[in-house]
């Protein structure tokens, strides 16, 4: 079919639109696609073919020459016609998935049918119209119950059209008949067994219904009555001619079933898989189900009534085909169980049926099926079925764990079946299994991804392959058990079923095709993961940056090809695409090269390599590429040059050996000669072993290849060499050990070395000897002597001695040398403990008992002491850190604070406190009596010690007054202050007063300072008076006060200089301000003393302009005055209060001046004002305003209003 516009489609294209109310723009895109061109041009090409159309809601109009099995509502079907002259080329039919045509079948035979075969019914037709209408509504309903059966997929077989010829139906009942003597023979030899039970014309029927109910059958009975008495009369050559032609139309009916039934039971599973196809078992399971069913509808259709009017036909007209129709039945029922007697039949049947006919049923009776057969295998198919239900319903992860029992249920299958235990049927049916777990791995694996993801993140993907691999090996592994298990249940039974000797290949075809593919995919990315590696891979040495960028260059390009590998756009789980085999090849091709390159660098490297185990790190950078094919055939020589290099470490080994042999222990310096050989061999064994160890790694990583002979020889060599020296070496060191050890064992514990000093006994000797036992401990191997060994047993306890001995020495010397003149007299006894104890250990070895006793005792007296110096050693801080504080201190205005420092004080006291404590702590650590002269000395020592702090102590203090008085050491900073006052009745004067205030303050001060030394109580007992009274008398405490006293008479004789000098002042507080102006106003200026009479003469503007700027130059003069003045450095004199007070006396003055010259001025100004009162003004009122401004005068509001 080349084209849309085919007229032959043209009444197909008329229903189906009218069917489905298509648009005539959709016919012509159904019609324009390949897939729908194909259908139809088969369709058109073959009688034989059914066209079915149906809508679907995503894709539109389909077509297929099946029963669509996706279709969800009407369906079309299109059949050819019959006869090609009837006028119509195409039977159609709609229906809704087979509805339709079951209500069609059914209204044909209950309803039509039997008003057809009614002769009340028939006698109102015309003649023969009743007989054509009942035959075109069963060839109508054969039709439809043809089609009906193929949407079914169950197998048809139609009755003979013969049958619907009443008129040759009635002339066989007439000849039939025992009236006429009929040719209807009963033959003997035929035991009607199969389908007809009686041939008599009362069975037979128009019909052809199962179903019909009694009122049918009785009217059938009657016409057939009728019929006979008429067919005494009629020509008996038509009667030969209808029986001719009713047993002709029966025998093709029989053949034709035959066939029909031959080719359905010709049909074999495994042709699918025989055609290279890859079925699964759920298409078997519905296969044997689906045979079950068309089977046992075929019985159906040979137990019916149609069947029985062909079988009494047949029988009545001793028919050779009657024969064939029994055996059609007995082999659709048994399923191919014959006996002997049925070969016989068969065998004539062959020689007296037709050719074509003896054809099909050898076919037929050749195959082993049946009903028997299908409902065996369908019932021992349930458990495979169910079981791979449940693997269907698994996580893929869990497969693995589950194939054993997919096995197991298939071995059930092959024991316990009669029918399936078969190779055939069991390898097809595995292979089916292989394909179920081929498409749940490749639904399990992310299809091109597991390429692509080479880019990306490989990890999950290889891991998930790596499972599906897992998985199908495992299921090839399930196999081969059950197949073991079958042998062995074989053996132990007497009777056993057939064993799986079919081969295995079989079965893993295509599994095996699968997992080649996965394991190419896992060994992609397994290489994949080992060139990623190289981007970490760092090479030293002299060509290290070379070879390094070799490396990456080698990396990159990988990276390319790994690249153009995971674009590739096929699916690499599919073993029939064969694109991604062309892929992969040049993907291997160009990993080979790579491989090339990456083996020269590798070369290079291990050239480079100064030291065996250099290169044994070398190899192990590059482990993950040691196992590639390429880089085994290349490595050979590389380990050849290695080999030499390992020979030459030997000799290098060898040659150290001879050469520093005699004196090895100059590189041990700290630890003993033999120790010090020993480990020197130990370095060179395991430097020979560490040699040897790296080559044989290299080996390993490269193959496995043995190690040379010459090689392992002369590695043997060095190593006795060295082990030779080792033996040699224990043995001296053992015997100078016990020399040693015997020395040591003969010494006693101590010695006193003059005067009194302490020793242990062979002390470098015991330390010496330990130091060996210690490394012989380690070391191992070593044989010892009896006396070293004797010592070795007892190190512990020796050691433990000499650490308790040498504390014990190290205790008494400390007792002896570190006593004091005082403490002498109160530890004699103590003393004399000690030396008995000494006497009593330095008559013991190291071997002795009892020296931790004689220990515990001198510890004990040594604890008492060292306390009672520890404290003694307080006490002495304490008094020596009271030369620390201040007891004088400055006020935070800097000058001297009225008192002592009280906390200061406080912290003496308790320090007084503290000291008295310790003494009688002492006391009970030395076991003193008070009474004692002994223990009276001792507190007369503490005494000294406490009144030489508290000497420290008032010295500190005193010299602090002496320093702050001293003008060359004060640094300008005052202690004390005081202020000058100007009082109207004695003039100037110190307020406090010098004598009344400094000298006693400071009196008092140093009487406190004093005072601090009652705070701590006295500790001797036979000495009078606290330390206050003992140090009044201390020279320099004396000198130290004098010095403040002389300080002080120096200052009171600067502060009344400063005071004289000040008098120049004086006359402005002394004299009389009125009496001196009225002077002023009489004779312009004020009188001198003694000056009694003078001329008189009023004063000018001048004249008061002279004395007031007299006035105000002496104000400068004193704002000028410093504000406080120091005195010697120390005293600090307050000016301001006489400042302010002088100050205030010269405004007075000037006040008394620019008050006249104010008040001049406004009468000068009111005469101006009032003419009548006007007469001569005393001075210029201009002038006069002039001066009073530039005296600071301000002049009042009324007066300037006025000037205004």
């Amino acid at each position: 079919m080349e084209g849309t516009d085919d007229e032959r489609l043209e009444p197909i294209r008329m229903l189906v639109q009218r069917s489905f109310q298509l648009d005539p723009d959709k016919w012509g895109e159904f019609v324009s696609e390949s897939s729908n061109k194909t259908v139809l041009t088969r369709f058109m090409s073959s009688p034989d073919y059914q066209l079915f159309f149906h809508l679907q809601p995503d894709s539109g109009l389909q077509a297929s020459l099946g029963l669509p099995s996706a279709a969800q509502a009407k369906v079309v079907c299109v059949s050819r016609a019959a006869q090609e002259g009837s006028g119509k080329a195409f039977r159609i039919h709609e229906f809704s998935r087979g509805k339709a045509l079951s209500g069609l079948v059914g209204l044909s035979e209950e309803v039509s049918c039997p008003l057809l075969s009614r002769a009340a019914d028939r006698s109102r037709w015309a003649v023969g119209v009743a007989q054509d209408a009942m035959k075109l509504l069963e060839k109508q309903k054969n039709a439809a119950q043809v089609v009906e059966a193929k949407v079914e997929g169950l197998t048809f077989l139609p009755p003979p059209n013969a049958l619907y010829n009443q008129d040759d139906l009635d002339l066989f009942f007439a000849r039939c008949s025992p009236d006429q003597g009929g040719g209807c023979h009963d033959n003997d030899n035929s035991n009607t067994s199969g389908l007809v039970q009686d041939p008599s014309p009362k069975n037979l029927s128009l019909t052809g219904s199962n179903n019909s109910d009694n009122n049918h059958h009785d009217d059938s009975v009657e016409d057939c009555s009728s019929l006979h008495d008429n067919g005494c009369h009629v020509n008996q050559n038509e009667q030969k001619l209808a029986v001719a032609r009713l047993l002709h139309a029966c025998e093709e009916t029989v053949v034709e079933w035959v066939e029909l039934v031959s080719d359905f039971l010709q049909q074999d599973w495994s042709g699918l898989v025989l055609d290279r196809q890859k079925p699964v078992p759920s298409e078997e399971f519905s296969f044997w189900k689906n045979r079950l069913k068309n089977l046992l509808f075929i019985k159906d259709q040979l137990l019916s009534s149609k069947a029985q009017q062909v079988g009494s036909i047949l029988k009545a007209e001793d028919s050779i085909y009657w024969a064939a129709l029994q055996d059609l039945q007995r082999h659709v029922q048994e399923g191919g169980q014959r006996c002997p007697q049925d070969t016989c039949r068969d065998t004539c049947l062959s020689v007296c049926l037709p050719v074509c006919l003896s054809t099909c049923l050898s076919v037929y009776l050749s195959v082993p099926s049946g009903v028997r057969e299908a409902e065996d295998i369908t019932l021992h198919l349930t458990p495979v079925q169910q079981k791979l239900s449940e693997v269907l319903e698994m996580d893929f992860h869990q497969l693995k764990d589950n194939v054993a029992a997919v096995m197991k249920a298939v071995g059930l299958l092959w024991t316990r079946s009669e029918f399936y235990c078969r190779p055939r049927r069991t390898v097809v049916l595995l292979q089916e299994i292989c394909n179920l777990y081929i498409q749940l791995s490749r639904g399990f694996l992310p299809g091109q991804e597991v390429i692509g993801v080479l880019v990306s993140e490989r990890g999950p993907v290889l891991q998930d392959i790596r499972l599906v691999i897992q998985t199908l090996q495992a299921l090839k592994a399930a196999f081969y058990e059950q197949q073991t298990q079958l042998e062995v249940q074989n053996q132990n039974q007497a009777t056993p079923p057939p064993s799986w000797t079919f081969p295995s290949h079989l079965v893993f075809f295509h599994l095996d095709t699968f997992l080649k593919r996965l394991l190419s995919i896992q060994e992609v990315h397994l290489v994949t993961a080992r060139f990623y590696q190289l981007d970490q891979v760092v090479l030293t040495g002299a060509s290290g940056t070379l070879l390094t960028v070799g490396i990456q260059q080698v990396y990159q390009d990988f990276l390319v090809q790994v690249r153009l590998l995971s674009a590739c756009s096929c699916d690499p789980t599919d073993p029939k695409d064969q694109t991604f085999e062309l892929e992969l090849d040049r993907f291997w091709e160009q990993v080979l090269d790579l491989e090339t390159r990456l083996v020269s660098v590798l070369s290079k490297a291990l050239e480079d390599c100064s030291e065996v185990a250099s290169a044994a790190k070398v190899v192990k950078m590059f482990w993950f590429f040691l196992d590639r094919p390429r880089v085994q055939d290349q490595l050979p020589p590389c380990l050849a040059r290695l080999e030499d290099q390992v020979l030459a470490d030997l000799d290098r080994t060898e040659l150290e050996f001879y050469s520093q042999k005699e004196k090895p222990e100059r590189r041990f310096r700290f630890c003993p000669a033999g120790a010090a050989r020993l480990y020197w061999n130990r370095q060179l064994r395991r430097r020979a072993q560490e040699t040897l160890r790296s080559f044989r790694t290299i080996q390993n990583l490269c193959g496995g290849v043995a190690s040379a002979p010459a090689l392992l020889q002369r590695a043997q060599q060095v190593v006795a060499l060295l082990q030779d020296f080792r033996t040699k070496t224990r043995s001296d060191w053992s015997a100078g050990l016990e020399e040693d050890c015997s020395f040591v064992l003969k010494q006693n514990l101590v010695q006193i070395d003059p005067p009194t000093h302490l020793e242990v006994a062979g002390r470098k000797q015991l330390e010496a000897v330990l130091q060996q036992l210690r490394y012989v401990s380690r070391e191992g191997g070593v044989a010892l002597c009896p006396n070293a060994d004797r010592l070795l047993q007892a190190r512990d306890d020796i050691t433990h001695t000499f650490l308790l001995l040498d504390q014990t020495v190290s205790c008494y010397n400390q007792v002896v040398g570190g006593a004091m003149e005082a403490e002498l007299p109160l530890i004699q006894e103590q003393l004399q403990q000690l030396n008995d104890t000494l006497s009593e250990l330095q008559s013991k070895t190291w071997i002795c008992k009892g020296v931790q006793e004689q220990s515990q005792e001198v510890l004990a007296i040594h604890s008492s002491i060292t306390e009672a110096r520890v404290n003694m050693d307080a006490m002495r801080s304490i008094a020596q850190g009271w030369a620390e504080l201040d007891l004088l201190q400055r006020s935070h205005d800097s000058l001297l604070e009225s008192s002592v420092n009280d906390h200061t004080c406080r912290g003496i006291k308790a320090d007084g406190e503290q000291l008295l404590s310790l003494t009688q702590v002492n006391r009970r650590l030395y076991r003193a009596d008070e009474a004692s002269e002994a223990w009276t000395g001792y507190l007369d020592y503490i005494d000294d010690q406490v009144q030489d702090g508290l000497l420290q102590l008032l010295h500190r203090a005193l010299r602090f007054l002496t320093d702050s008085m001293n003008p060359q050491q004060s640094g300008g900073a005052a202690l004390l202050a005081v202020s000058l006052q100007l009082r109207d009745s004695r003039g100037l004067v110190f307020e406090p007063l010098i004598d009344d205030g400094p000298a006693a303050f400071l009196k008092t001060i140093m009487r406190d300072v004093y005072g601090t030394c009652a705070l701590v109580p006295r500790i001797s007992i036979g000495r009078h008076g606290d330390y206050q009274e003992s140090l009044r008398q201390n020279p320099e405490l004396c000198a130290l006060e004098q010095e403040v006293m002389t300080r002080l008479l120096q200052v009171k004789e600067e502060a009344e200089k400063l005071r004289v000098g000040l008098d120049r002042y004086a006359h402005l507080w002394l004299s009389d301000k009125q009496a001196v102006f009225q002077e002023f106003l009489a004779y312009s200026k004020p009188l001198a003393v003694g000056e009694v009479e003078a001329e008189e003469n009023p004063p000018s503007l001048k004249d008061f302009q002279r004395e007031i700027q007299v006035l105000l130059t002496v104000s400068s003069e004193v704002t000028h005055l410093d504000e406080g003045v120091v005195l010697q450095g120390w005293l600090q004199v307050d000016m301001r209060p006489f400042i302010t007070c002088l100050l205030s006396i010269i405004l007075d003055w000037k006040d008394m001046y620019t008050d006249f010259l104010l008040e001049s001025a406004t009468n000068s100004l009111q005469q101006a004002t009032q003419p009548k009162d006007r007469g001569s003004a005393s001075f210029d009122l201009t002038d006069t305003i002039l001066l009073l401004e530039a005296a600071g005068v301000e002049l009042p509001e009324h007066l300037a209003a006025k000037l205004q």
